[in-house]
């Protein structure tokens, strides 16, 4: 009995994770699954075929299955913590994710890649936005979120360190879904008063003025990274801070 059309594709995608787009490939799949290149082509016209199906079903699988189950949690903040946990623990596995990455050069895969992109970064913005976030600022929470998720599958291809797993791997992923929840104060703060600025956006006004001249680069310093010397002397503010040194 011939392998049926479901495992062929399941198969070439785990392929796609763990080679890459190369490793999909009819030969080495029909040994895999202990089957004829026959199999193959009685569900598939050629290999370009069976990629295209793969991509629909990592994108199916890893973005259109993951909203709907996340959208079923009714609090907005287990919502954001539910993703964060399953993605950054997908990628830390090795998901495909970081394969199609890696294969955006071809034409029909940068198309899947580009949809999928724009649709979970649309979702992260609605999971901010349901969290209160200012509308002005959800879709940076939204791109941050997404770019150490995409970092995290980077780093599994290019140091699968074998130590990353048990404890430790839990304390990676918690620091990581962390991360990505807004600061206490952002959630439902869109107060655009400069009179009664909330603690965030005052963090974010000092930020704007605490710089120092280094080199010829303008460096922002946080306020929490002021040294010992800086403090001491706050009174000489009208000192420029490239002749302090």
């Amino acid at each position: 009995m011939p392998l049926s059309r479901d495992v062929w594709i399941a198969a070439a995608l785990a392929a796609l994770a763990r080679d890459g787009i190369a490793g999909v490939a009819v030969e080495p799949l029909a040994r895999g699954l202990g089957a004829s290149k026959g199999s193959f082509y009685w569900h598939f016209a050629d290999r370009a075929e069976l990629i295209d199906a793969a991509l629909e079903l990592w994108e199916q699988r890893e973005t259109t299955d993951v909203i709907e189950q996340v959208r079923a949690i009714h609090d907005p903040r287990e919502r954001l913590n539910a993703l964060g946990v399953g993605a950054y623990a997908g990628a830390a596995r090795g998901n495909a994710n970081a394969a199609v990455l890696a294969a955006a050069g071809d034409p029909r895969v940068r198309a899947v890649l580009e949809r999928v992109t724009r649709v979970r970064l649309a979702f992260l913005e609605r999971l901010y936005s349901d969290l209160g976030v200012a509308a002005g600022q959800t879709a940076r929470h939204a791109r941050l979120a997404y770019a150490v998720y995409l970092g995290i599958g980077e780093l599994r291809r290019a140091d699968p360190d074998p130590n990353l797993a048990g404890e430790e791997l839990d304390a990676y992923l918690e620091l990581a879904v962390q991360s990505m929840m807004p600061p206490d104060g952002a959630e439902g703060s869109t107060n655009n008063d400069p009179d009664t600025h909330t603690e965030p956006d005052l963090v974010q006004v000092q930020l704007k003025r605490r710089t120092r001249a280094f080199s010829g680069t303008r460096v922002t310093l946080p306020a929490t990274t002021r040294s010992r010397e800086e403090t001491s002397s706050a009174d000489k503010s009208d000192v420029p801070r490239g002749e302090e040194r």
